[in-house]
């Protein structure tokens, strides 16, 4: 069946950087559009980025994401990853990634429902 598993994340001070990765199985992973989303304590489910399934990318427009993180995706590994530099505590909590809902997308999307299979989430806090 799908599974997507993410890793790497943990504390790390502001400023500092972490790497996520996402390992996908049960799927052809390169014919899928793939996002990363995040969720704080008391708060909606909101978009980081995204990658298309030809490698195209998109960012969240928060002050907290843009041009501090960095997506990619690894076909032969099956992995998708997520570059996250000069943190702030703004960026702390739990960080999901996506498989979006239709095989061939240039992109996943801002809005959640349009991603069908998601993984268990991986804990990121910004403290000092």
């Amino acid at each position: 069946q799908v599974q997507l598993v993410e890793s790497g994340g943990g504390l790390v001070e502001p400023g500092g950087s972490l790497r996520l990765s996402c390992t996908a199985s049960g799927f052809t992973f390169n014919r899928y559009a793939m996002g990363w989303f995040r969720q704080a304590p008391g708060k909606e489910r909101e978009f980081v980025a995204d990658i298309g399934w030809m490698g195209g990318t998109t960012y969240s427009t928060v002050g907290s994401v843009k041009g501090r993180f960095i997506i990619s995706r690894d076909n032969d590994e099956r992995t998708l990853d997520l570059q996250m530099n000069n943190l702030r505590t703004g960026a702390s909590a739990v960080y999901y990634c996506a498989r979006s809902t239709r095989a061939f997308s240039t992109r996943g999307g801002f809005n959640p429902s349009s991603y069908d299979r998601w993984g268990q989430g991986t804990q990121v806090t910004v403290s000092d």
